[in-house]
């Protein structure tokens, strides 16, 4: 088959991208011809609140990634939609993560139908953690501009009827983040990271945003009982947004020399390193459809804590790959005492070894395939 994917990848930074990139990878594999047409400009600077938009890493070998979309010109979308007609892919698929990109991705898609490809969104996202002015505008005009939809969580799945009830549907879990290779082993993590080995390691990572519970995992790591346990919280990932306010909890909390913090974009070298330090992956989110976090921890065979929200619980069976509890400071405080005092990381290894055997990218292909009108 022809097809091309329409949305953000390398040389922009983040999970969609990476996804995007991964799932063209796979597509390939499988004997397709991929094209990505991604974005001239995706963000305008004043909507973007990190340092950067751009990767730094390589390009991805073997991938035939152009740049053309504007995310906020209409001429731009009319000539590229006529440039993916004239390409006559036999599939167009559009990922969805948020109602900004649904304008432009929505156009491109409407006026490249008579290209006669069947057209699959991919649906990350439908409702926004952080809700803005016209985004369900934007969303339900995206929604009528595919054929059917895959969706990536069973409450994504669940939201499309807020806007559409006809149309195909699927659910086709995230698939594996496998890209960032091997786990570095705890050691080497530890001297990389300039980490002491006489603790033992949470992790938060990922972009620092407010629906991700940063300050529930805060509050919840002051509690005493986690002093005893000689357990330190390593934070990995970039503010988006001001970190005043972190900063302020962790210095009320009394937590000032016990927090670690790594406030960058972690390139995708450096992943393995923080992984390879972390005992286990706390993801205390306060709204949430699915996360990739979880399919990196999934990849390097670590314990995760999530919260009860969204499509979280889908992925981390309770007591199974790790603990799925409320989100509030004393539930989590309650799940990471417990990891740590009665030594739960062997009894969650074989867990986390079936669950991780769901999450293939070719599932995830022939989802696509078969999601047909």
């Amino acid at each position: 088959m022809k097809i091309i994917i329409l949305g953000t990848a390398w040389p922009y930074r983040g999970g969609i991208a990476d996804f995007n990139n991964r799932l063209a990878q796979e597509f390939i594999k499988e004997g397709n011809e991929v094209k990505i047409y991604t974005f001239t400009l995706q963000y305008p600077s004043f909507l973007f609140p990190g340092k950067t938009q751009y990767s730094p890493d390589p390009q991805p070998q073997g991938l035939d990634i152009v740049r053309r979309l504007n995310s906020v010109n209409p001429f731009n979308w009319l000539k590229v939609a006529r440039e993916i007609r004239r390409e006559k892919p036999d599939l167009l698929l559009v990922p969805f993560w948020m109602p900004f990109m649904g304008a432009s991705t929505g156009a491109v898609s409407r006026l490249a139908r008579k290209c006669g490809a069947r057209r699959v969104a991919i649906l990350h996202n439908l409702i926004p953690h952080e809700h803005k002015p016209g985004d369900r505008i934007l969303s339900r005009y995206f929604i009528k501009s595919v054929d059917s939809f895959v969706a990536l969580s069973e409450s994504v799945r669940d939201d499309i009827n807020l806007f559409d009830t006809k149309k195909p549907r699927t659910f086709s879990p995230h698939p594996l983040y496998d890209h960032f290779g091997e786990l570095a082993t705890r050691e080497e993590s530890l001297e990389h990271l300039g980490l002491d080995p006489a603790y033992r390691y949470i992790l938060f990572f990922g972009l620092i945003r407010d629906y991700k519970g940063l300050d529930l995992l805060l509050r919840a790591y002051a509690d005493s009982r986690l002093r005893d346990l000689n357990v330190r919280l390593l934070v990995a990932g970039e503010f988006y947004g001001s970190s005043d306010k972190y900063f302020q909890l962790e210095k009320e909390l009394g937590l000032q020399g016990l927090v670690i913090w790594k406030n960058e974009f972690v390139p995708s070298e450096e992943v393995r390193f923080c992984f390879g330090a972390a005992d286990i992956i706390a993801q205390p989110y306060k709204t949430a459809t699915q996360s990739g976090v979880s399919q990196i921890a999934y990849h390097f065979g670590k314990p995760m804590l999530v919260t009860n929200v969204g499509g979280l619980a889908e992925i981390v069976p309770d007591g199974k790959a790790g603990y799925v509890v409320e989100p509030d400071p004393t539930r989590i405080a309650d799940g990471l005492v417990d990891f740590f005092a009665n030594e739960r990381q062997e009894q969650f290894a074989k867990g986390i070894l079936d669950e991780k055997a769901k999450y293939s990218w070719s599932k995830m292909t022939q989802a696509i395939l078969q999601c047909k009108i």
